[in-house]
């Protein structure tokens, strides 16, 4: 019987808290242990009411890393070293573990000493966040990957990578991100005849998100189109906001930076906005397209996020591109910003039910699945 179920991850974002306690619902006994409080790059304040959290004794890595599509990064890398020792003590009989290094090799080990608990990867990649990875980290894997039990995976991107390790897909779950989207789902969905051609995009201000290039094709819209004035406000912090703030754009393109926003106030922003913009050059998931799409904004967004992938239908709840091919990207910004408002208005209600059904909820009675079939 079922009867305690261990997580294995960095930090708890507070998009995620609302999942994990939908997990602890459905499981008698659920510890989450993390290797730190909060990654220092991040803004949000620790919080993990309602859950039963350890803190490990945990050593931190940084590294700079360079991915194909152009963009360097520097990571942090988490080596939660008293792992076995923690699961040892706690005994459970089912392990979640984040990442493929590791900590999931630790993991791995506590399945192999007590052969009655069982190991499910929780393997949070796409196909392009893991491309250029380097050869000694997919060596590890090739080890790692198949001695899972089962794996969870974002999308079908996260599935197409795991299979390459030789798994199989009664063995593959899917487990997309997910938020409490209540908040979002209550922001009223008509806009003015201004505020539905306006640009909003939030997340970290980083290379690896795509602004730059965004902006450029930004840019050259504006210089097209003397006769339009567009609105890019851009929520969050990062190293590039001191050198867009400096350079001159288009009369008629007019940038607003507001900075870091409290995750609680994220409605009241989205509310403000027309079209969502997320032009990133790779992420695993990319949340910020449920956010939008349940506050009612279609997504102009990247293919080389999954949730792009999953859940943007061209036409229908927003457009996709490439964000490293410039003619494409700039044929989905004409295409998006073309759109007359009645369009726009259809649009914003099909964004809206696309995304209803990925709730935590959703997501934990598919973990749950996960568990039910290892056991």
């Amino acid at each position: 019987m079922l009867r305690r179920v261990a997580l294995l991850t960095n930090f708890i974002p507070p998009y995620r808290l609302p999942l994990y306690k939908a997990i602890a619902d459905r499981v008698p006994d659920f510890q989450v242990f993390i290797s730190t409080p909060m990654e220092a790059n991040r803004s949000w304040s620790p919080n993990w009411d309602g859950l039963n959290v350890t803190v490990q004794k945990n050593l931190t890595l940084q590294r700079s890393w360079k991915h194909p599509h152009g963009f360097s990064e520097n990571l942090y890398v988490h080596i939660p070293y008293d792992t076995l020792w923690s699961l040892r003590q706690y005994r459970p009989d089912v392990v979640i573990s984040g990442e493929m290094g590791m900590r999931t090799a630790q993991a791995l080990l506590y399945r192999k000493l007590n052969p009655n608990s069982r190991m499910i990867l929780w393997a949070t990649v796409s196909e392009y966040s893991e491309l250029g990875r380097g050869k000694l980290r997919e060596k590890l894997r090739q080890v790692l990957v198949p001695q899972a039990d089962a794996l969870l995976v974002n999308g079908q991107s996260g599935a197409r990578y795991v299979r390459q390790f030789g798994v199989s897909d009664p063995s593959i779950f899917f487990a997309p991100y997910t938020t409490n989207i209540d908040p979002f789902l209550a922001v009223p969905l008509s806009r003015g005849p201004l505020d539905a051609y306006r640009l909003l995009y939030v997340g970290q201000l980083v290379e690896r998100k795509g602004i730059e290039p965004f902006l450029s094709t930004l840019e050259r819209w504006a210089k097209a189109h003397p006769d339009r004035t567009l609105e890019f406000w851009l929520v969050g912090e990062g190293p590039l906001r001191s050198r867009l703030e400096q350079q001159v754009w288009p009369s008629n393109l007019r940038l607003r930076f507001l900075g870091n926003v409290e995750y609680g106030k994220l409605p009241e922003v989205y509310a403000q906005g027309g079209i969502f913009a997320f032009p990133t050059l790779a992420d695993e998931w990319g949340l910020v397209t449920n956010e939008a799409m349940a506050a009612g904004l279609p997504v102009l967004g990247s293919s080389y996020s999954q949730s792009v992938e999953e859940l943007v239908v061209e036409g229908e709840t927003g457009w996709q591109f490439r964000p490293d091919e410039p003619e494409e990207m700039y044929s989905a910004l004409e295409r998006s910003l073309s759109m007359s408002v009645a369009q726009l208005e259809q649009m914003r209600t099909k964004a809206r039910d696309r995304i209803q059904y990925l709730t935590p909820d959703f997501v934990a009675d598919n973990i749950l699945k996960a568990i039910e079939s290892v056991c």
